[in-house]
C-alpha cells in the first residue's frame, strides 16, 4: 500500500461519525429515544424546567426542553460521506433511531434563530464535562469576540489588540472560504448526538473553532512576549490547554469530525506561518498611510463579494460579512485614534514593560471602561441593525414582515452584518477611547 493510499484510509477513519459519538458517550452524552424523549418532555412541569441547561450561545438562549422537537423528528437529514459535496444550508445528519436507554438527565443547547432548526433532547450524565466543553465552544464564538478584544484595546495594550483582530480576520475569512470550496458535510446524526445546531448549517472542513483557537493563543504570546515582562512558562500553559480545550468542545459537541479539528489546527499554523511576520507592516499600515481607510474597506469589500459568491445561503455567509465589518471598523478606527493621537504606543526602548501593580484605582477604572465600552458598544449595534435593515428590505423591494427570512437574502443581510459591524468595531477602536478620554478614565 502506498504512502498516499495509507494516507487517504487514515483520513476517512479520521472523519467517521463513529468516533465522534464514541467520544460523546465517553464524555457521558447519549441520544434519548424517541417514545421516552417524547413523554419525558410532557411530562415535565414549569417546577422541573429549571434543570435544564441554558444555552452558552451569545444569539439567543436555548429552548426549554418541552418545547424540542423529539429526536425522531425530521431535523440533520442530510448523511455525511467523504469527500463528497452537500448543498449549504442543508441540515446534516439522519433522524435518530436509538433503542431505549435509561435517561437520566436531559438537556439541550442552542437553537438557530435563523433557521428555526432546533437541538434533540440528550441524556447528560457528566455535568462537570458539559458545562467545561460548554465553555470551551463559547471560545470561538460572537459573545466571546465581543468581550475579548476590547478588553485587549481598552485596558491591556492596544497594539496587540489590533494585531490580534487582523490575524482573527485573516484566520477566519480563509477558514469560511475553505469550508464552501471542499463542501464536506456536519457528521452524520446519528450516530453522532447534535447538542448544537447554529452552525448546522454550515459546511465542517475546516474547523473554525479550531483555527481560531490554535491562532489566538499563539498569536498572543507572539506578539506579548519580549513586549510584556512574563515567564514564557505560562504562554507553553495557555496554548496547548486553550486548543485542546476548543477542539475537544466541537467533537463533543457533534459539530465536526477528528479530521476537521486536526485540518483546522494545521491550516491555522500554515497561515500563521505565511502571514505573521507581515503583521507589523499592517498595522504600521493601517494607521499611518493617507488613504489607508479607503483601501482597507475596498479590500475588505472585495474580499466579501469573492466569498458571498461561491454558495447558497447558510449562516457562513454573514459570519463572513461580520469577521470582514469588525476588522475594517478596527482597522479603520486605529488610522482615526492615531491621527488625534488618543492611543499612543509606547516607544521601543521602554520595551519589555513591566506588569503595573493592581490597585483599587487600576481595577475600578478597568471595570468602569468595560461597563461603559459595551453599553456604547451594544447601543450602536442595536441602533445600526434596527437602520440597516429595514433600509436595505426598502432599497431591494423585500418584505420586512419576518426579519428571520428577510435577512436570508443575501441583498439584506450583508449590507446589515457589514455596515452594522464595521461600526461595532469602529465603536471599538476609535468612538469608545474617544469617550474614555473625554470623561478621564483613558
Amino acid at each position: 500500500m502506498s504512502l498516499r493510499q495509507r494516507l487517504a484510509r487514515l483520513a476517512s477513519r479520521l472523519q467517521e461519525p463513529q468516533k465522534v459519538a464514541r467520544f460523546q458517550q465517553l464524555c457521558g452524552v447519549e441520544a434519548l429515544p424517541s417514545d421516552s424523549s417524547a413523554a419525558g418532555a410532557d411530562r415535565r412541569g414549569d417546577d422541573e424546567e429549571a434543570e435544564a441547561p441554558l444555552t452558552g450561545d451569545s444569539r439567543r438562549r436555548g429552548p426549554q426542553p418541552r418545547d424540542l422537537q423529539p429526536p425522531g423528528s425530521d431535523l440533520n437529514q442530510c448523511p455525511a460521506k467523504l469527500g463528497g459535496g452537500a448543498p449549504n444550508g442543508v441540515r446534516n445528519g439522519l433522524p435518530a433511531e436509538l433503542g431505549p436507554a435509561p435517561p437520566r438527565r436531559v438537556g439541550a443547547l442552542r437553537r438557530n434563530s435563523l433557521t428555526g432548526e432546533e437541538g434533540k433532547l440528550a441524556s447528560v450524565s457528566n455535568w462537570p464535562l458539559y458545562y467545561l466543553f460548554s465553555l470551551g465552544t463559547e471560545l470561538g464564538n460572537e459573545l466571546f469576540y465581543i468581550i475579548f478584544f476590547p478588553f485587549w484595546i481598552w485596558n491591556l495594550d492596544a497594539l496587540v489588540g489590533r494585531r490580534l483582530v487582523v490575524i482573527w480576520v485573516l484566520v477566519m475569512y480563509l477558514g469560511q472560504c475553505t469550508k464552501d470550496i471542499i463542501r464536506w458535510p456536519r457528521p452524520a446524526s446519528p450516530p453522532v448526538v447534535k447538542l448544537e445546531v447554529f452552525y448546522n448549517s454550515e459546511y465542517s472542513m475546516p474547523s473554525t473553532h479550531a483555527m481560531s483557537g490554535t491562532a489566538i493563543p499563539i498569536s498572543m504570546i507572539l506578539l506579548t512576549y519580549g513586549r510584556w515582562q512574563y515567564p514564557l512558562t505560562y504562554g507553553l500553559i495557555l496554548i496547548p490547554c486553550w486548543c485542546s480545550l476548543v477542539s475537544l468542545s466541537r467533537i463533543y459537541m457533534g459539530m465536526h469530525s477528528i479530521l476537521d479539528i486536526i485540518a483546522g489546527f494545521l491550516y491555522a499554523i500554515l497561515i500563521l506561518a505565511v502571514f505573521y511576520p507581515f503583521i507589523d507592516l499592517i498595522d504600521n499600515f493601517n494607521q499611518t498611510h493617507k488613504y489607508a481607510p479607503l483601501i482597507i474597506i475596498g479590500l475588505h469589500l472585495a474580499l466579501g463579494i469573492f466569498s458571498f459568491t461561491l454558495d447558497t445561503w447558510s449562516t457562513s455567509r454573514g459570519d463572513t460579512a461580520e469577521i470582514l465589518g469588525s476588522g475594517a471598523g478596527i482597522a479603520c478606527g486605529s488610522h482615526v485614534v492615531y491621527s488625534m493621537g488618543l492611543v499612543v504606543d509606547p516607544p521601543l526602548d521602554m520595551l519589555p514593560l513591566a506588569r503595573p501593580p493592581i490597585t483599587v484605582t487600576l481595577f475600578g477604572k478597568a471595570i468602569l471602561r468595560i461597563l461603559i465600552g459595551m453599553a456604547f458598544v451594544l447601543v450602536v449595534r442595536d441602533i445600526m441593525k434596527k437602520v440597516t435593515i429595514p433600509l436595505a428590505c426598502k432599497i431591494f423591494n423585500i418584505p420586512c414582515d419576518d426579519i428571520r427570512k428577510a435577512r436570508q437574502h443575501m441583498e439584506v443581510e450583508l449590507p446589515y452584518r457589514y455596515i452594522t459591524y464595521g461600526m461595532v468595531g469602529f465603536s471599538i477602536s476609535c468612538l469608545v477611547p474617544y469617550v474614555f478620554s473625554f470623561i478621564g478614565i483613558s
